[in-house]
């Protein structure tokens, strides 16, 4: 379980910092659309995360689990689809209303999966690489 903490620790991390690296390469690089729709996604996707985040960890705290005639992963399920559907909401608006360049914002989105695969990449990289003892 431990290992598992680090892990969601070190995405939670890297969401943030991908996000500003993302940011700034934009801001310099790109159209201001473009790059505001990088920051704008990754800030919905990197929010997102944190808030499923903090509710599973009420969630599967042990005084919520012993609770009676508590749905653990129907409240868990209620809320992930609020936030689905209000991220979806900003989504459409920002598209909509041409406040932000699609690509870019689909480019911020993809914020979380980057640092998903990159946790995923050094920790294939410590089970196959660890020193021999």
């Amino acid at each position: 379980m431990q290992d598992l903490q680090k892990i969601v620790d070190f995405i939670t991390r890297s969401n943030w910092l991908i996000l500003l690296l993302g940011g700034m390469i934009g801001l310099v690089m790109t159209p201001m659309k473009f790059a505001l729709g990088i920051i704008l996604g990754g800030l919905i996707v990197a929010v997102n995360f944190h808030l499923l985040k903090g509710t599973l960890k009420k969630m599967c705290h042990p005084d919520t689990v012993s609770e009676k005639g508590r749905s653990i992963v129907g409240n868990v399920l209620v809320k992930y689809y609020i936030r689905f559907a209000i991220s979806g909401f900003l989504i459409f608006l920002l598209i909509s209303k041409h406040i932000v360049h699609p690509v870019g914002l689909l480019a911020g989105l993809s914020v979380v999966v980057a640092s998903v695969f990159l946790a995923t990449a050094l920790e294939l990289k410590k089970i196959f690489f660890k020193e021999a003892v």
